[in-house]
């Protein structure tokens, strides 16, 4: 039976770890890219295992318990200053999970202490300095405590551990691929396998209860960024799967004895010692007085702990620093009783209150040091003091037998003094000169020691910089023939990239026709004059928009006309009799209109074509005088055909049910209000009448003028029958005319803009107008999009050479913008190469970027062309206005910083847009900082609510519904709003999301008419005595008869602040209210679906079964019968977000295959197809017979595809113009209920003409087969025209369904009826939801917007409503990177007003980073040790002039720090070394590559896989046939990285500790979070302690456990680094070495696809997404190119017109620009590596970097102003000429291994191979 017990525990352990090993997981910002604000969980014993993990940490010898709680502390401290929300979470049940794997069974109790003591010290200290972070204890995962805390919590993850081994364990030689590669841990694999499969039970419990995990242990905190793994949430997760976690039964934890509760016990101590005591003095003494009594401690012992207590309240941490000594068995038997003593009653909860009400101060987070008892014991005489005694006569008090005599029977006294051991010397760090003019002023106040010397480069680093001078003066030989040759290319290239440029503007030109302005209509270009109408003062617009009196005339007679007077009223006549002879014509032709349209059999038919003719008034010549002549009447005969409907639904008794018919009733009625042409008495009567008749509230009408008859009967001429509305006008206009309200807030006339504005645009025009910066914070479809336009035509009409910069996100909103300027804008230029505007991006430019006026780009664009010297005196000055677009994308991980370091160095006003910023005020001051240091003043606008309001619902298929899908129904629902009608739609209340209580009201939580409304009635009904409702909410009250937008707005706000006031008070109805408006929204989603389906049919649709058990499992079979619905409810065009790209693709497939499928089906059973399909054939014999070639010919009397043919019919046709509809019939053509494409939109010549682009891009079939069907998919790896095409088509009406990943998410004109969020994911997050959400509804377009949840739980989409924008969070900009380029900007641009304004600019912001205030002293430190790293690199001579490989160096500056760990092996001459041989032979060849791939894989590109574990080993990487883990990195090229961390170590550890002795005098003994006091000084005496010598850069806490200031890597030193000083690893420019500096292992997928170039492996071995394996290897191949394009350049191998580094791209990039090269005209002069846009634009400026040589003489700077300058000039020569010495030495012995001047060439060749082999396993992609 024991056996059976045993394998089924093995069975279930081996199912959890497989299951575990199939998660997928990404890794990503938690914060700024997951979870933003939102609360989520630490699991406590999780975060102290990673902490007890800390390879710093002595819990053996020493049991440093402080320093475990500065580890956690700092941890926690790491996740609040990121702007974390969370709660930490302990559970007793598992309190076993904290001790780290490699611990010895008998130091269990000691790490058992340490979770109760760091508990309670976080429970009790914590609250005054971050209360919101609760620390709670539950006893286990299902106690009643912990149920009921997940019901009224709500939390976006819970971070926790995965068990994984930890580095100090795990063996390297993992990677050799073997099971037994665990076999040699010294620890008990047993026990650890145990708590590992306790954590993954833990890890599939909370999955299954719909949490989502992030695990701690890989996690790493970079610059503002907590990037860690996330494990998806995998439906059905289930599987079956047991949750039973064996527990040992002694992990129970003890009860305390119950005399340490008593307060007797207390008061006797607290008589007896006169003194308050400490929660740690009390804890001690109880504890070691019963261990004495019971015989378990000596009374040794007892002395030394008790003077070891006294100790560590007196000494300050510096004097503790107490030298390592061992512990024998019996102390340490003796410290084990003691912490399981002491740990079962800081356990207790009666201990806690009991602490409390006796006032003791709670410091037991120092309770145990481990050291200072080992000196205890060494010396009796130590730690004789009062306290002590004190504690004696406490534990004397006790009873314990122990008595102050006892610890006063000590042997002699201590030694008078502490001994220091001197174990490091400490040499002060001496920097290289430097001196610069415009950063002087700024590094001022940094004093620092100067090494005079200077630094030497050894051997191999010479040969190399002699090699560059030798490239630099080397002047190629100048062949006339070459020349000519070269000058003949030179024009066809200039030729045929004008024929592109031509090409792309063309291009442009179809996508602005697309198009359309906030009302709807296509965009008219305006032409633009320079020096054009000024725009004149706000205040005197206003004044002239006042109505002006006329003079009154003198005298009473009428002055007779002047002959000029009299011509005129003649013209006027003649002009008037012509408009009534037009007019009458009109009338006439809306009669004959009117007839016709009358033949329509339904009324919502006549509604659509009369609504279509109203249309058509705003074109001709006449436009003006038709919309004067028919408007009123068109609009009153839309109006009539919507009161039929209404007058048959009053017949059947069925008003309810109408209700939207009479909103749009009402809605054009108001449409008359605001009226401002002629209307008849006719039309006022009819309409009064309507008003009377349906009891409506209201409306003002215009006056009437003139009357003619009507062209049609009026609907109300005669009625009897009751027509009046069945709920009162108010409820009426509440529940249904709310997307119809007056949308008008404040508005008024400006002549600035074609319609008028609101108050907040008012403003927004008013700043622009004063050339100040404005950060403008308004939600999408609120109408920020005028304001970009609005600057864009002043900087047009100033003149034509002022600039303006849009810069945008994402390549798809650049087009977009570009596309919007091109309809908009025309302007005529004197001379050749200027234009209106410029698209630059990598992968595309129109037009000349330097020679446009408006620049639209992304931001590493502009930061090249900001920080490229060429420009610096030219193009940069020009510059007026920068738009940033989308400001918000600062806070993103990616491209984040590049976005703060463009604002920072802005020079210019700008203006910054976004709908999604949590924070705005506080960035708004940060941005006004920034500003006011550059000159310009900064206002933000804030317009809080939307034109159109979203309403959401969740997506749940009746279980009814599971019907064949037969195709869409013809019939559409009328006048629709919402989707309120369809059973499978079910509507979410905003207000029912907030079942959180903590998390509050998000501040844009918007509630439309209808929420306010059913608040109201809720709220009404909830009230009681304590929280009543007053009456002035009452809407009869509140609200006027006719209610606009604005009067919602105010009564939303009354009735939010109700409901804050309820929320906030536990007594009160709130939840009841919530659950009310919450209706059915049961955790009953189509989730449910998936669980039958989905799970049951895992890989249906997935490529590869294999790759299936990664993918996350998705419910994309229910999609087409919920599109099917949203057709029936006309809530069509609809977007479906998606963010895996790959997911995206497959649900579009199985969109196809279901419409194919049912059409197959329909056409096989069909008589009516088979029918047509048999006269098809028909006509074809008979054209057959006839013999006919041309296209044949159709009767008149015979036009109908359902009639039959004959001869005579087709001998008719022969002289008939017409073409026969047979002729153009296509049986494989979609029937129009299998498709969703609207083919009246696009003629299908031009769909044929479309198809054929598309295939010749290469375009998959199957994607140009779905839009035919009106369904497209859109994500950032389809070609790009492709993507165009769907972005026309979707604007012209012609697609209906886009599948897109958050490409469409930012700014993106796509107005949709509807947004569906499909399935779950990472990126979903609070602002992509946002952003993607506001496609829906747009201004113009759509009067409502419907957002609907498909396949994601109800509780997620709680979140996802009421979850709180994330606040905005910043980066540290002074990058070393940057720094080198603005060194390069002011040396190359001759310190040009512009470079030396943008360094100053940066340097004097008084917030540089986003995070909060930093010491300025600080950033001036890291900036001036930035520099000195530089120059120890040989980047950066004395003066600041670039030298060497700088140029490379700063080409990729996108691979920061990866881009020095290369420069660092090109100086070295690794690379030099590994090519030497190139070209030996083949073989040579082969092998040389190979290592160069393996260096660049440990450089680039670096990805990580979760910490290597054994299972991982066995399921993953034995059978895979591709290397997973990256091996280690070649021998050489280690070494050379290794020295240079080393020396970067060195400089930065320089850094810290000059820092401190310069601006740290406080002592570093606070706790970082809760700034608990440790120690006091002076109290206690540390005589006879032998104490070590205490640290200045490390932190105390830390030193403790015997560390100094020695450092073994730059990790090392930032995570150990003293308090006071910003030290953050992420901009620090190393790479840490692989696999010895790396906690998680490096994923080998660059590697492996260069060995074997197949896709499926890296998907399913390396786990790389297959939607996100085209990206990371064109980012690869786009550093190769770099790195190939920078060296060629440097070496001055390539012509002038060749690319410049703005120009570089990867392969996939360089593919897709060639597919479009197929379109223009082929000549042999036409190369695509020439991407430049226009015939004016020259190459690039060849740079040319110093080399840096040796000087005769130096001069010396004043360094030292008492020194005597010849004795200084003498001492610096010696000691550089002995420098030499040495160095010439060591280098007579190191000669490189490659001919002299050969070298780098061979590097350049190498990399170029490198290059073709990857980028040709690349291209096989997609061959």
């Amino acid at each position: 039976m024991a056996n059976e017990d045993g394998d089924s525990s093995s069975k279930s352990q081996n199912a959890v770890l497989e299951w575990y090993a199939r998660i997928y997981s990404r890794r990503v910002d938690i914060v700024g890219d997951y979870s933003g604000n939102e609360l989520f969980l630490v699991d406590g014993d999780s975060l102290l295992l990673h902490c007890f993990s800390d390879e710093h940490l002595d819990f053996e010898s020493g049991f440093q318990l402080l320093h475990a709680t500065w580890t956690v502390e700092n941890f926690l401290r790491n996740l609040i200053s990121r702007r974390a929300n969370f709660h930490v979470v302990f559970f007793d049940q598992h309190r076993e999970l904290c001790v780290p794997s490699f611990a010895p069974t008998a130091s269990h109790a000691k790490y058992l202490l340490a979770r109760e003591a760091i508990i309670r010290h976080l429970a009790v200290n914590l609250k005054a300095t971050h209360p919101e972070v609760l620390i709670t204890v539950f006893p286990s995962i299902t106690s009643d405590d912990f149920v009921e805390y997940l019901r009224t919590t709500e939390f976006y993850f819970i971070l926790c551990h995965d068990g994984a081994s930890s580095k100090a364990l795990r063996k390297r030689n993992l990677l050799d691929k073997t099971l037994d590669a665990l076999e040699d841990e010294d620890h008990d694999e047993d026990e650890e396998l145990r708590k590992k499969v306790i954590f993954r039970q833990l890890i599939h419990w909370s999955m299954a209860q719909g949490s989502s995990i992030v695990l701690i242990n890989g996690l790493e905190f970079q610059d503002a960024r907590i990037i860690a793994t996330v494990l998806e949430n995998l439906r059905g997760t289930g599987s079956g799967l047991s949750l039973e976690i064996d527990l040992d039964e002694d992990d129970v934890i003890d009860e305390p004895r119950q005399r340490y509760l008593e307060r007797s016990t207390w008061e006797s101590v607290a008589s007896k010692v006169k003194v308050q005591l400490t929660e740690r003095h009390y804890l001690t003494a109880i504890v070691l007085s019963a261990l004495l009594a019971g015989n378990k401690v000596t009374k040794e012992f007892v002395s030394a702990f008790l003077r070891h207590t006294a100790l560590i309240s007196g000494l300050s941490l510096q004097e503790r620093l107490v030298t390592a000594a061992g512990l024998d068995e019996t102390v340490k038997e003796s410290l084990e009783v003691f912490c399981e003593e002491a740990s079962t009653i800081l356990a207790s909860e009666d201990w806690a209150d009991n602490m409390e009400a006796w006032h003791c101060a709670c410091d037991v987070a120092d309770l145990v040091d481990g050291r200072l008892i080992s000196a205890c014991l060494q010396d009796t005489a130590i730690g004789l003091n009062d306290v002590s005694r004190t504690l004696a006569q406490a534990c004397e008090a006790l009873g314990s037998g122990f008595s102050s005599d006892d610890i006063a029977a000590s042997n002699g006294t201590a030694t008078a003094t502490s001994h220091i051991s001197q174990t490091t010397s400490r040499e002060s760090y001496a920097v290289l000169p430097f001196s610069n003019e415009i950063f002087d002023p700024h590094l001022a106040p940094v004093k620092l020691e100067i090494d005079r010397v200077g630094d030497l480069e050894d051997a191999t680093t010479a040969n190399i910089f002699r090699e560059i001078s030798h490239w630099h003066n080397h002047k190629r030989p100048l062949d006339p023939k070459l020349r000519e040759e070269q000058l003949a290319k030179s024009e066809k290239q200039k030729f045929w990239t004008r024929k592109r440029n031509q090409w792309f503007m063309d291009e442009m030109q179809k996508y602005a026709q697309s198009l359309t302005n906030t009302v709807g209509k296509s965009l008219d270009p305006e032409t633009i004059t320079t020096g054009g109408r000024s725009v004149k003062p706000i205040a005197e617009i206003e004044e002239n928009a006042k109505p002006k009196q006329k003079p009154a005339a003198k005298g009473n007679k009428k002055a007779a006309p002047s002959r000029k007077e009299a011509m005129l009223a003649k013209i006027a006549a003649d002009r008037s009799a012509k408009e009534e002879t037009t007019a009458e014509k009109h009338i006439q032709g809306w009669r004959t209109t009117v007839s016709t349209i009358e033949k329509e059999p339904t009324a919502t038919g006549r509604y659509q074509r009369a609504k279509t003719y109203l249309a058509t008034l705003n074109t001709g010549t006449s436009a003006d005088l038709k919309r004067d002549t028919l408007e009123a009447e068109v609009r009153l005969y839309m109006l009539n055909a919507l009161l039929d409907p209404w007058l048959v639904a009053c017949k059947n008794d069925e008003k309810p049910e109408a209700m939207k018919i009479a909103a749009l009733i009402f809605a054009e009625l108001g449409a008359f209000s605001k009226f401002n042409r002629p209307v008849t008495p006719t039309i006022i009567k009819c309409l009064q009448t309507v008003f009377k008749e349906l009891a409506l509230p209201q409306l003002p009408l215009p006056q009437p003028e003139g009357d003619r008859p009507l062209a049609f009967k009026f609907a109300l001429e005669s009625t009897t029958r009751s027509l009046a509305l069945p709920i009162p006008q108010k409820e009426f206009q509440l529940l249904h005319c709310g997307p119809y309200f007056d949308r008008s807030i404040d508005s008024a006339p400006d002549p600035r803009v074609p319609f008028e504005p609101d108050a907040w645009q008012r403003k927004v025009l008013n700043e622009i107008d004063a050339k100040r910066s404005l950060l403008v914070v308004a939600p999408t479809s609120a109408g920020k999009t005028f304001i970009s336009f609005y600057a864009m035509k002043q900087v047009l009409e100033a003149n034509d050479e002022d600039v303006l910069v849009y810069v945008a996100p994402t390549k798809a909103l650049v087009n977009q913008i570009a596309a919007e300027i091109q309809g908009r804008f025309s302007k005529r230029y004197g001379y050749a190469g200027n234009s209106v505007w410029a698209i630059h991006t990598r992968d595309m430019r129109i037009n000349n970027p330097t020679g446009c006026q408006i620049l639209v780009t992304v931001p590493h664009i502009l930061q090249i062309m900001l920080l490229s010297p060429p420009n610096a005196n030219s193009w940069s000055k020009r510059i007026k206005w920068i738009i940033f677009d989308e400001v918000h994308c600062i806070g993103q991980a990616e491209d984040g910083l590049i976005w703060e370091q463009l604002l920072l160095m802005a020079p210019c006003p700008i203006l910054a847009l976004s709908a999604t910023i949590g924070n705005p005020d506080e960035f708004s001051a940060w941005l006004d900082s920034t500003q006011r240091s550059a000159g310009n003043k900064l206002t933000m606008v804030q317009h809080p609510h939307r034109y159109s309001d979203l309403r959401k619902f969740i997506y749940k298929p009746s279980d009814t519904d599971t019907h064949k899908f037969t195709g869409l129904e013809e019939n559409r629902a009328f006048a629709q709003l919402g989707l309120d009608d369809s059973k499978d739609f079910h509507f979410v209340h905003p207000v029912s999301t907030l079942v959180n209580r903590a998390r509050g009201i998000p501040a844009d939580l918007a509630l439309e008419a209808r929420d306010c409304y059913l608040l109201w009635q809720t709220l009404s009904k909830r009230q009681t005595a304590r929280h009543p409702l007053d009456k002035s909410l009452d809407p009869a009250v509140a609200l006027p008869s006719v209610i606009r937008k604005i009067d919602t707005i105010k009564w939303e706000a009354a009735l939010k602040s109700v409901l804050r006031d309820w929320m906030q008070d536990p007594e009160s109805p709130f939840d009841a209210v919530v659950k009310d408006l919450g209706g059915d929204q049961e955790e009953t989603t189509s989730e449910s679906l998936l669980n039958k389906d989905s799970e049951a049919t895992p890989d249906e649709d997935a490529d590869d079964s294999e790759e299936n058990e990664v993918e996350i499992q998705h419910d994309i079979k229910s999609i087409l019968p919920m599109l099917s619905k949203l057709h029936e409810q006309d809530a069509l065009p609809a977007i479906l977000f998606n963010y895996d790209r790959g997911l995206c693709e497959r649900i579009c497939r199985k969109l196809m295959e279901q419409l194919v499928d049912a059409e197959t089906a329909w056409k096989e059973s069909s008589a009516q197809w088979k029918g047509t399909l048999a006269k098809w054939e028909e006509w074809k014999k008979i054209m057959l017979k006839a013999g006919k070639r041309g296209p044949p010919k159709l009767s008149k009397k015979k036009g109908g595809a359902e009639e039959g043919l004959t001869k005579e019919d087709i001998q008719r046709d022969a002289a008939n113009n017409e073409a026969s509809p047979w002729a153009s019939f296509n049986p494989e053509k979609p029937i129009d209920k299998f498709h969703f494409a609207d083919n009246r939109k696009m003629s299908q010549d031009e769909m044929d003409k479309t198809e054929r682009e598309l295939l010749r891009r290469d375009v998959p079939e199957w994607l140009i087969t779905a839009l035919k069907r009106g369904i497209a998919v859109h994500h950032a790896g389809l070609n790009r025209k492709y993507r165009q095409v769907c972005e026309i088509l979707f604007r012209r009406g012609f697609l209906r369904v886009v599948i897109a990943t958050g490409t469409l998410a930012l700014g993106i004109n796509m107005p949709c009826k509807t947004v569906v969020f499909t399935g779950d994911s990472v990126f979903l997050s609070a602002l992509n939801f946002r952003q993607a959400a506001g496609r829906a509804g747009r201004r113009g377009f759509d009067m409502l917007g419907n957002v609907v949840f498909h396949s994601i739980s109800t509780s997620r989409v709680h979140k996802l409503i009421s979850s709180r924008l994330p606040d905005i969070n910043g980066h540290f900009p002074i990058t070393t990177t940057l720094v080198l380029r603005l060194f390069t900007l002011l040396n190359d641009s001759k310190q040009s007003q512009f470079a030396t304004r943008s360094v100053n600019a940066l340097l004097s912001q008084p917030r540089l980073y986003l995070g909060g205030e930093e010491s300025k002293m600080t950033v001036l430190h890291h900036l001036r040790f930035s520099i000195e790293y530089l120059r120890r690199q040989f980047l950066l001579d004395a003066r600041g002039a670039p030298l060497n490989f700088a140029g490379c160096v700063s080409h990729l500056y996108f691979t920061e720090n990866s881009s020095f760990a290369f420069h660092a092996l090109l100086k070295d001459g690794y690379f030099h070394k590994v090519c030497a041989n190139l070209n030996a032979n083949d073989t040579a060849k082969e092998n040389a590559l190979r290592e160069l791939m393996l260096t660049m894989a440990h450089l680039f590109g670096r990805q990580y896989c979760r910490q290597a574990d054994q299972e991982f080993v066995e399921k993953v990487v034995k059978r895979s046939p591709s290397v997973v883990f990256l091996p280690d990195m070649p021998t050489d090229a280690a070494e050379l990285l290794r020295k240079h961390n080393q020396s970067t170590l060195d400089i930065y550890k320089a850094y810290v500790g000059t820092f401190v002795d310069q601006h740290l005098k406080e002592q570093d003994d606070a706790l970082p979070l809760t700034q608990f006091k440790a120690g006091s000084v002076g109290i206690a005496s540390a005589d006879g302690l032998q104490l070590r010598a205490p640290t200045k850069v490390r932190s105390p806490f830390v030193a403790l456990s015997g560390h100094e200031d020695v450092f073994h890597s730059v990790h090392d030193l930032c995570t150990t680094t003293r308090s006071g000083v910003f030290l953050e690893e992420a901009v620090i420019p190393y790479v840490g070495l692989y696999p010895e500096e790396s906690e998680l292992p490096l994923n080998a997928y660059l590697y492996d696809f260069f060995n074997h170039g197949d896709v499926n492996a890296i998907v399913i071995a390396n786990r790389i997404r297959r939607g996100d394996v085209w990206f990371v290897l064109n980012d690869f191949s786009m550093v190769l190119a770099t790195i190939v394009t920078s060296l060629s350049n440097f070496m001055q191998l390539t012509a002038a017109s060749d690319l410049d580094l703005s120009d570089v791209r990867g392969e996939g990039e360089d593919a897709e620009a060639m597919q479009d090269d197929k379109f223009l005209p082929d000549d042999s002069g036409y190369e695509t590596a020439s991407t430049i846009s226009t015939a004016t634009r020259t190459g690039p400026a060849q740079t040319e970097l110093p080399v840096q040589v040796k000087k005769k003489k130096k001069v010396v700077d004043s360094w030292d102003d008492d020194a005597d300058q010849e004795d200084l000039e003498e001492e610096v020569a010696a000691q550089r000429a002995k420098k030499e010495a040495e160095v010439a030495a060591k280098n007579a012995q190191d000669r490189p291994a490659w001919e002299e001047g050969a070298g780098l060439l061979n590097v350049l060749k190498a990399f170029q191979a490198l290059k073709e082999d990857f980028d040709t396993k690349f291209r096989a992609m997609w061959a």
